[in-house]
């Protein structure tokens, strides 16, 4: 009686969300959320019914997770895995059961074998043991949010949490990155590190992000032989012997590198392959090291790997680009320190003249304290100050991002207020010419809303799919 019971209750609330799903796409506002907290105020142990009907793929972390699960759905795609995964990247309990829902009959039948769910770096710890997944990948570990993350290893420790409770799971882990790396220290997980190669960086560097500039087991100073960006690379400490790990798969050897994307060779157990990422930046790299490093634990072989690699698409929102009257525009979300310094070392390699549009929010999904702008290197601006035919600043907080570019060196001549976001798009392309590019860099909630106005305009694909 009391399993027909909850049985007639996860039927109930599959039906619930199903229907939500299809009401709220009717009106175009998506459906990724909501039906998930339906279904799980009807049945609130329905996460845990529904991780025993698919085959669970998690990634978390705080920069790369979205580009890395498109990556990795292409090289299931290349196992001929059947998946769903939560493309919109809604990725807190209620996002994961509308994603996992949408994979099932009404009949409560799974319509596909795997799951590949993109999961926040604070809800890990709570959601890992109720999915289960065979495997987990973290890519990185840096400052973000800090009025909802609070302190780094505050986030560390939730996700090391969440991994103890899944000790089954194979876990990908970024071996360049020490916070990243020391989860697989005592667990008895199968683990797989990736990371670059000694010395194979367009650039390098000796600033060590001072957060992460101190060993986690003893407190000694790291030292770096290398270094990427941020506290990545390979790193030592003098003290108790704690450094970056081998490493299963890496980057060998980085053969081109620009504004456009970078071919790279990608060296691992029986595998070399070169590979062209059609991303630019470091990070990407590093997202492609994780995805391929999944393709090997799935058993795919190299040429399967490096098709994959060469052949994903960008999530929207991560490098979206737009061809319209002979101009390109490309929108590339940024939510912290770190990230935002390497889209500004993106670019200093664009040859043309462009055009810059900074749409800041804070509203809860972006974190609401803004003051990480300041920990920016907007500095870097003024050395193609020459190719900027002007900066656009927009969002509840443009006026705070124009103070900062007036503090950056940027002439206030060159800073345009637009809050608007309709005429945002509309002014910054007609401040670039012909085969000129707009680049608009907006936080989490102005990227969505900044979205659906392209969408309109030039029929994108819904931020779903």
């Amino acid at each position: 009686m009391k399993q027909g019971f909850s049985n007639l209750r996860f039927l109930a609330a599959i039906l619930a969300a199903k229907l939500s799903i299809v009401i709220l796409r009717l009106f175009r506002s998506g459906g990724t959320s909501l039906p998930g907290k339906l279904a799980l105020k009807l049945y609130p142990e329905i996460l845990d019914r529904l991780s025993g009907l698919f085959r669970v793929t998690m990634i978390t972390g705080t920069n790369g997770k979205t580009t890395t699960s498109r990556i990795v759905a292409n090289m299931m795609e290349q196992n001929r895995m059947r998946v769903v995964t939560n493309k919109s990247g809604a990725n807190l309990s209620s996002g994961i059961t509308t994603t996992l829902i949408s994979a099932l009959t009404l009949g409560g039948k799974p319509r596909v074998t795997h799951a590949l769910l993109e999961t926040d770096e604070a809800a890990f710890r709570t959601l890992a043991p109720r999915l289960k997944p065979e495997t987990v990948i973290v890519t990185n570990f840096f400052h973000d949010q800090l009025d909802r993350f609070g302190d780094l290893h505050t986030t560390l420790d939730k996700v090391r949490e969440g991994i103890s409770k899944i000790p089954e799971a194979v876990l990908i882990l970024n071996a360049d990155d020490s916070l990243c790396a020391s989860l697989g220290r005592n667990v008895p997980n199968k683990i797989i590190y990736f990371g670059m190669g000694e010395g194979v960086y367009p650039e390098t560097g000796a600033n060590i992000n001072n957060d992460v500039a101190f060993c986690m087991q003893c407190n000694s100073r790291y030292e770096y032989t290398s270094v990427t960006f941020g506290h990545l690379g390979h790193f030592s400490c003098p003290s108790c012997g704690f450094g970056r790990p081998h490493t299963h798969v890496e980057c060998s050897s980085i053969l081109s590198y620009d504004n456009l994307g970078s071919n790279v060779e990608i060296s691992g157990p029986d595998m070399r392959i070169i590979v062209k990422l059609a991303l630019p930046g470091l990070y990407n790299i590093y997202n492609a090291l994780a995805g391929a490093s999944f393709g090997i634990v799935a058993g795919l072989d190299e040429k399967e790997i490096a098709t994959a690699l060469s052949g994903f698409e960008s999530g929207f929102g991560r490098m979206e680009t737009i061809h319209t009257n002979d101009r390109e525009l490309k929108m590339i979300l940024v939510k912290n320190p770190t990230g935002f310094n390497q889209v500004l070392r993106f670019l200093l390699t664009q040859e043309r003249p462009c055009v810059i549009a900074l749409a800041i929010n804070d509203k809860l999904a972006d974190g609401t304290d803004v003051s990480w702008l300041w920990d920016v290197d907007f500095e870097v601006l003024t050395l193609m100050s020459d190719r900027i035919r002007a900066f656009y600043v927009s969002g509840t907080r443009a006026e705070d991002m124009a103070v900062r570019l007036k503090y950056a060196g940027i002439p206030p001549d060159m800073i345009m207020m637009e809050k608007e976001y309709s005429q945002l798009i509309s002014k910054a392309l007609q401040k670039a010419e012909a085969r000129e590019s707009c680049y608009i860099l907006p936080t989490y909630t102005a990227m969505m809303d900044i979205r659906r106005i392209l969408k309109r305009r030039f029929g994108l694909k819904e931020f779903w799919k």
